[in-house]
């Protein structure tokens, strides 16, 4: 698979860790603990996110569909393996935290993958996710025209209809609140935490750090009121209960 292509159908995993991810982590660990629990990446990467919950939890395993990226992260991380999310490779109950960061958009089958998580977590266990906001003027994974792949983010793709959304962008998924919450019909849940999160604008900052402070400042605020219904990402987190 080119390069081009790996970016556009399996995304870009966090190579770095910067303010955006630091942010994220802790969010994850309010609302799903990682001190001493079983914790699995599912979609892992390069294994970023499996080394900061290394120094955190009892033990962390995760697993990635791409082999150059699995073999890269496991030059120095164990327990890391090549799957796809709708077929785990580990027993019903395994994990007390499952998490998908910004990995069901690109999966095969997300109904799948939820349901796989699902079984390999423990009652009373969490589910942390991840995934693009329908609602975010832009589309971050770029798009495609005339059978070409050009990367990038464009906006107001996610605000077509579906069916003109989803030629231009083939590729990957954007949720409504709607339809994240549908992954889990029939599922015996409750909701901890569903909000919507923007971006960390750390390339922003990077190059011109006054601007990128000020969107940080700006858009966080945004955070706690109705507007963040346009955020980047949407940030869901939910219990299992039962058997």
């Amino acid at each position: 698979m080119m390069q081009h292509d790996k970016a556009a159908t399996l995304g870009v995993p966090s190579l770095v860790w910067r303010f955006g991810q630091a942010r994220r982590f802790e969010l994850i660990q309010t609302y799903a603990p990682l001190a001493g629990r079983r914790v699995l990446v599912d979609g892992c990467g390069i294994g970023t996110y499996v080394r900061r919950i290394r120094n955190r939890a009892s033990c962390v395993a995760g697993i990635d569909v791409d082999f150059d990226r699995v073999a890269e992260g496991a030059q120095t991380l164990p327990n890391l393996s090549v799957s796809v999310a709708e077929a785990l490779p580990f027993p019903d109950g395994s994990f007390d935290v499952v998490l998908l960061h910004e990995v069901l958009e690109h999966v095969e089958d997300d109904r799948q993958a939820v349901l796989d998580a699902w079984r390999v977590l423990t009652p009373g266990g969490r589910v942390v996710i991840f995934v693009p906001n329908r609602l975010y003027p832009f589309e971050t994974h770029g798009f495609y025209w005339r059978g070409e792949y050009h990367f990038g983010n464009v906006p107001l793709i996610n605000y077509l209809p579906g069916m003109l959304r989803d030629r231009l962008a083939p590729h990957v998924r954007a949720y409504t609140s709607a339809g994240l919450h549908q992954l889990f019909a029939g599922l015996d849940y409750r909701v901890i935490v569903h909000t919507q999160i923007y971006p960390g604008y750390d390339k922003i900052v990077s190059r011109r750090p006054a601007l990128g402070r000020l969107f940080r400042a700006l858009t966080y605020a945004l955070e706690l009121t109705p507007l963040r219904v346009f955020g980047l990402s949407h940030f869901l987190v939910v219990e299992k209960i039962g058997d």
